[in-house]
């Protein structure tokens, strides 16, 4: 029975891609609170959100752990490398590395700590190239937990994320209905009864024509491409100017996911 929980990491755990009312963000860490909580007495449950987009590991790592180790929650999710992975040159074996000696740090500190592994980008235009690299850092990532005893929250076999309804339009972030699947695998990672299922096929979709899809890749490539390729020309984050969420209330998390159902 988990009574507090701190979720550590970059866009990802911040939620991207799925926005609120206010337009601030929701996310699967935030949905997975709530699950949680559900399991609680009310009014039982701490909860608090560290997680800024664009970090690297070494940012996550100085700015979000030590407040983690602070407040010594029974779980932590920490995910964290992404960034790390996909910019060119990166080492994954350096990078898991750096990655073990964050979770040898919280596993000291709090009582679980769930890992997550990369997405599989077989399907994602620009990211597809660097599949082998991720899966290598996944690799490292289960070894880490073993070695550690956390359990892993493992999205490279989520298959159903394989389905563009599952993507932000950006196609870097998920989407409400994505971040849903994973909040309920995290939960299933965990041993938490979830109240559907993540694997769920999706409803079937009319084939989309050639025509179609170049228009969308296109669009995608003007409206998103372009402007992450400057900022990292520029050096500039997406969370240069973000403050993280902090402490939530799972009854507030309620009522900003039905305002926008």
């Amino acid at each position: 029975m988990i009574g507090s929980y701190v979720a550590v990491g970059d866009s990802f755990t911040e939620g991207v891609g799925d926005p609120g009312p206010d337009g601030a963000f929701v996310g699967w860490a935030d949905r997975f609170a709530v699950l949680l909580s559900d399991r609680r007495p009310e009014g039982d449950f701490d909860y608090t959100n560290l997680a800024v987009r664009g970090k690297l590991l070494d940012q996550i790592v100085a700015d979000q752990l030590p407040r983690a180790v602070e407040l010594a929650p029974d779980l932590v999710s920490f995910s964290a490398g992404g960034n790390d992975i996909i910019r060119p040159g990166t080492d994954p074996d350096e990078v898991a590395e750096r990655f073990e000696r964050a979770v040898a740090r919280l596993t000291e500190a709090v009582g679980t700590v769930l890992v997550t592994t990369g997405f599989d980008t077989r399907g994602v235009p620009v990211l597809k190239h660097l599949r082998g690299k991720i899966a290598t850092y996944n690799g490292h990532v289960r070894a880490v937990a073993d070695r550690y005893g956390c359990p892993v929250l493992d999205l490279w076999s989520l298959k159903t994320v394989q389905d563009r309804r599952a993507w932000d339009g950006d196609r870097l972030h998920l989407s409400p209905e994505g971040h849903t699947r994973v909040a309920l695998r995290a939960g299933q990672a965990l041993g938490v009864e979830v109240p559907a299922d993540p694997d769920q096929p999706w409803p079937l979709l009319p084939p989309r024509g050639t025509l179609e899809i170049r228009r969308d890749d296109v669009h995608w490539a003007r409206e998103y491409l372009v402007p992450w390729i400057g900022r990292r020309l520029r050096g500039e984050s997406s969370g240069d100017h973000v403050t993280a969420k902090g402490a939530l209330s799972p009854d507030d998390i309620r009522m900003r996911i039905a305002s926008v159902a």
